[in-house]
């Protein structure tokens, strides 16, 4: 067999195939909306979050950016008055990312089309038999490489951030 052959290495490929198609597919409609993807990706974590807001420490590790990188992007979105930064009353070190009427407003206009995308690209491709399996999968294999992806959400279980190395 050669070793290039490996069902391994297709899986890698196809995963990474599906994930920079389904971006290409849904960009435009981030662009329409003013934001790009990371922009959405910490407004939609903000808005599906307890009372809409998480620690800054908490929300890199749901993002994968790093902590001086998730600074970068709230500067941002704090002074397009998306999002506002609260103090911790428990901890003077942390703050809170908080997601503004701006910025559910902002998310409001773009989720139609960005969840009319979803299900052209991804989720309505498949039968919701195989869609509840995927996304089981999709659980499985997050928590096993990221489970800090879930930091500061119900059930979150910090011991687990604890397994993945740091950068």
């Amino acid at each position: 067999m050669n070793h290039f052959d490996d069902s391994r290495l297709t899986a890698m490929g196809l995963l990474a195939e599906v994930y920079a198609g389904i971006l290409a597919k849904t960009h435009e409609s981030f662009t329409a909306a003013g934001l790009s993807e990371i922009d959405f990706e910490t407004l939609i974590r903000l808005a599906r979050s307890p009372q809409q807001r998480l620690r800054m420490s908490d929300l890199a590790a749901q993002t994968g950016l790093s902590t001086s990188g998730t600074t970068r992007v709230v500067d941002r979105l704090e002074r397009e008055g998306l999002v506002i930064r609260q103090a911790c009353p428990t901890d003077r070190r942390a703050s809170y990312a908080a997601l503004t009427e701006a910025g559910t407003d902002r998310l409001s206009g773009v989720l139609p089309r960005h969840l009319l995308d979803i299900d052209t690209w991804f989720t309505g491709l498949l039968p919701p038999d195989e869609l509840g399996a995927f996304l089981g999968t999709l659980r499985t294999l997050r928590d096993a490489v990221r489970p800090c992806a879930t930091a500061g959400a119900e059930g979150f279980r910090p011991a687990e951030a604890a397994l993945i190395p740091s950068e």
